[in-house]
């Protein structure tokens, strides 16, 4: 048995020096993949381009990002996960499948499949677990692991999550905002709310659509967060053009929002995301509370760079507030960082599925 063990071992080991293992935060709205010993080397919009008659992928990533709102009917310009999980299952490993072989291409050989690590939203179901599993395995993996975003996030921080101190995190994505308590290589407390970059786009759209009669699109209103938007009001009064369809005149027009305006589109979502940061923080027990109150919250995610938001939630919360650096890559950082060291943090995996050859 020991000399199976062994010689499975080498096979292990001569796999992973030849591959390029990779570790992926399959994000709602961006996908980021890291590539052993090279670090992030994709960066792309978690969009993809059907064709619906055929059922050919057209685009995927950036190109189909490109084609949102702007193909004909049969031609779909999709996000395949909603909320972080899968929600079309083929289009997701159609992905996936773009994601390993473009990092493959970069080799002059062809190497063994690759292992793949993969961010997964915190609390999701066994059922959405297996999904990503599945469509990793389909698109090309050797062997998968999944991870949860806050302990991938919090690992990328470069916080010292296997020591017994509490670490608090929250992470603001595209269609989650994950807040967590991590002590001892372990989640204690977490708190998943469906509320995060995308909502804030949403609330723009609706705001718009309420006070001017505009209809406009989402990438004007994400650009309109991006560029006057804040949870706390400005030293300038700072406003921004959007273009839409009037829904009076049904004729196209130009108007002009303020930040003020954005904020207000914005508040009830932030109000939210405060108060699922105050619920935890009463949850929090009292000597990993008293951790936290020395190194405060962490602010993680492309939501954390919305203009003021630390300084509301300092504000709110009474503890000190946080951005980390280069929030938008800290989950594809940290999940990267235990592929590199996987045997020393492998037990801050959820779920390691070995995965069978594929059938000739």
């Amino acid at each position: 048995m020991k000399k199976k063990l062994n010689l499975k071992n080498i096979i292990d080991n001569f796999f992973t020096y030849f591959s390029n293992d990779i570790a992926i935060d399959l994000g709602t709205a961006t996908s980021l993949v890291y590539v052993k010993g090279k670090g992030i080397v994709i960066n792309e919009p978690s969009v993809v381009a059907v064709n619906e008659k055929t059922g050919q992928v057209l685009a995927i990533g950036e190109e189909a990002k490109k084609m949102v709102g702007r193909t004909p009917a049969y031609i779909v310009a999709t996000r395949p996960l909603v909320d972080g999980v899968v929600s079309d299952f083929e289009v997701t490993e159609q992905m996936l499948k773009y994601f390993i072989e473009k990092v493959h291409k970069r080799k002059f050989v062809i190497g063994p499949r690759p292992r793949v690590i993969v961010g997964i939203p915190y609390g999701v179901t066994e059922v959405e677990k297996k999904a990503v599993c599945d469509a990793a395995k389909n698109a090309g993996a050797r062997e998968v692991f999944l991870i949860e975003e806050p302990m991938a996030a919090a690992i990328g921080a470069r916080l010292a999550v296997q020591e017994a101190g509490g670490n608090f995190i929250v992470d603001i994505g595209g269609g989650t905002t994950e807040v967590a308590v991590i002590s001892l290589g372990g989640i204690v407390i977490a708190k998943s709310l469906r509320a995060a970059g995308d909502k804030l786009n949403q609330d723009i759209i609706d705001f718009v659509e309420q006070e001017y009669k505009l209809l406009i699109g989402e990438r004007g209103a994400e650009n309109a967060k991006i560029r006057i938007g804040s949870a706390y009001p400005l030293k300038e009064k700072k406003e921004v053009p959007l273009r839409g369809r009037n829904l009076i005149t049904g004729l196209p027009e130009e108007i002009s929002i303020t930040d003020e305006d954005v904020r207000k589109a914005l508040q009830k979502t932030i109000k939210q995301i405060i108060t699922s940061i105050k619920t935890t923080v009463e949850e929090t027990p009292p000597e990993l509370l008293s951790d936290i109150m020395e190194k405060g919250i962490y602010l993680i995610g492309g939501g954390s760079l919305l203009k003021g938001l630390d300084v509301l939630i300092q504000e709110e919360v009474k503890i000190p507030t946080s951005i980390i650096e280069d929030p938008v890559t800290a989950v594809a950082r940290g999940a990267g960082l235990v592929l590199e060291k996987i045997d020393e943090l492998s037990e801050v995996l959820t779920k390691t599925e070995k995965l069978a050859p594929p059938k000739k």
